[in-house]
């Protein structure tokens, strides 16, 4: 007897990126598929001799069950550092820690997404909303990216059509194009969105990831009065391993997430967060993340660096001054699928563009990450890539 399934699963499709590194775990394969941070900047020893003193000085409490909001002192961490280092003010009680910043997605969704309601996007978006929000049947608009931020004309469209739940944002080195908001873009969003019954959802997961250039004001709630849902991550600057992430909101928001939440998995792991509290108290996190930054920023140099050299002119590749990727247009008439099962041949992998468009469009467009792989590897891997892209176009 056929099982029959609750119509949201017919609109949502495994994960293209998780289906690829399927593939990448072939060793011999030169992996820019992944949006992987450098395992080996972990900090390791620093985690394990967390790791013993709160089994030491709070086991119990550590491995009981906690409240769903999170553990306190986590939460007044992460609201000290967003007046410290971004400064915007933010109180313990507006954060809710989640298992990633995933959970984040769903929960936002769980709250907010009845089937048929519209969600703006970035397009090209970022692949993992798109799955999340799928999932309770959303109907997405598409708002183009210009090298500093959104096309405002296209936002002010998208925003003007009737019941628009959502604009959800990636506005430092965005996934996948690696684009970041400018100081204007910034505040014509939060211009735009004021007033407006529309939620602004800004997930910053690379922000602290800046190697080059200036800071730009973090975050887009610097410019609202009130409003806007802001969701971090500890993933990109300790370990993604511990799946702790974050949602900054007020107000009757924060208590439906709660409920949502509880209904979901009760609380994240207890251990989890002791563990990455104690981490941060007894090290300095900047240090930790000037490392990421120095190794990042050398790894994206060569790739660039690689990228001129290698690929075919006609080519074009973004230049991020932080985060973890590269976005690659390819000429019009090139399918980024097609080039994918040559380049597989020649043992290297990336992400094609195609499924971080909604709409269909994007065949010619690919992600490449620099974060995971060392700069021998980067160099190699992109002169496989250039010498297979300059065969590929020459045949199309």
């Amino acid at each position: 007897m056929p099982v029959k399934f609750a119509d949201r699963m017919s609109t949502v499709h495994r994960s293209f990126i998780r289906e690829i590194l399927k593939v990448t775990e072939d060793t011999s394969i030169i992996s820019f598929a992944g949006g992987l941070p450098n395992p080996e900047l972990f900090p390791v020893s620093e985690l394990e001799a967390a790791a013993v003193a709160v089994l030491q000085e709070a086991g119990p409490q550590s491995l009981q069950y906690s409240t769903t909001e999170g553990y306190l002192p986590l939460r007044k961490y992460i609201a000290a550092r967003y007046k410290e280092k971004k400064g915007i003010e933010v109180d313990a009680d507006e954060i809710i820690i989640t298992t990633g910043s995933q959970q984040c997605l769903d929960l936002l969704g769980k709250v907010f997404i009845d089937a048929g309601d519209k969600v703006i996007i970035e397009r090209p978006g970022y692949l993992g909303a798109i799955q999340s929000f799928s999932m309770f049947q959303a109907e997405f608009i598409t708002v183009g990216l210009e090298d500093d931020g959104p096309d405002l004309k296209e936002l002010e469209a998208a925003l003007d059509q009737d019941n628009v739940k959502m604009f959800y944002a990636v506005t430092n080195f965005q996934n996948p194009s690696g684009l970041t908001y400018s100081d204007a873009k910034r505040a014509a969003v939060a211009k735009l969105m004021k007033g407006r019954d529309t939620i602004f959802v800004e997930d910053d997961p690379y922000g602290e990831l800046r190697f080059k250039g200036e800071s730009h004001p973090p975050v887009v709630r610097g410019y609202l009065d009130e409003g806007g849902i802001l969701l971090g991550s500890f993933s990109k600057v300790a370990a993604p391993g511990f799946r702790l992430g974050w949602i900054v909101c007020g107000g009757e928001t924060r208590d439906k997430l709660i409920i949502a939440k509880q209904a979901s998995d009760l609380h994240t792991s207890t251990f989890n967060q002791h563990l990455v509290y104690r981490y941060v108290t007894d090290n300095v996190l900047d240090d930790h993340i000037e490392k990421i930054r120095a190794r990042y920023g050398k790894q994206r140099d060569v790739m660039v660096e690689s990228i001129k050299k290698y690929f075919p002119a006609e080519v074009k590749v973004t230049e991020p001054e932080g985060g973890m990727f590269l976005w690659v247009t390819l000429p019009e008439s090139s399918s980024a699928m097609d080039f994918f099962d040559e380049a597989i041949k020649n043992k290297v992998a990336f992400v094609p563009g195609r499924p971080f468009y909604v709409d269909g469009s994007g065949e010619n467009t690919l992600r490449l990450n620099f974060s995971n792989s060392d700069e021998e590897r980067i160099v190699e891997g992109i002169k496989r890539l250039g010498t297979g892209l300059k065969n590929f176009i020459a045949k199309a």
